[in-house]
């Protein structure tokens, strides 16, 4: 049996869905890069952009654990003495709290080409109003997938 390779023609792309309140950054960004790769369909070919479409509303409303709210975020202007930094709180509390999850995602990604071509296949909205609704979007419930496994005893 010869190993089967994906060509552009056997690509399906969904649009998926997810709603991010109250849903773990690392836990949610896991499951979005996943998507957005393809790796949860059979037909996974690593070459090829094989993901799904990505809708995340409610941005703004995801949770942190421990001292990640703290947590500073380092960027330089280019300038000399240029060295400027925010913390994860206040990224979420200021203009674009959509920004932690589009970087939590896009560093779960490998690096290069097909990378950057996958996360134009992400669309991340601070709020619940999105204009994909003409997509007819499957929604995608992360808190279930989330959830631990109990067992009684």
């Amino acid at each position: 049996m010869k190993t089967f390779t994906a060509t552009p023609a056997d690509i399906d792309k969904k649009w998926i869905l997810i709603d991010a309140e109250g849903v773990v950054l690392g836990r949610l960004a896991s499951i979005i890069a996943m998507r957005l790769r393809g790796k949860h369909k059979p037909s996974f070919t690593p070459h090829m952009d094989m993901g799904d479409n990505v809708i995340v509303i409610n941005a703004d409303k995801i949770q942190l654990t421990g001292n990640k709210r703290d947590k500073p975020n380092y960027w330089h202007t280019g300038f000399p003495g240029g060295i400027k930094s925010r913390t994860t709180g206040q990224i979420l509390e200021g203009k674009f709290p959509e920004r932690v999850v589009t970087m939590a995602v896009k560093r779960m990604l490998p690096g290069g080409k097909l990378s950057r071509q996958q996360m134009t296949n992400l669309r991340v909205y601070a709020s619940a109003d999105h204009p994909h609704e003409a997509q007819s979007p499957i929604v995608l419930d992360v808190k279930v997938m989330n959830k631990k496994n109990t067992r009684s005893a």
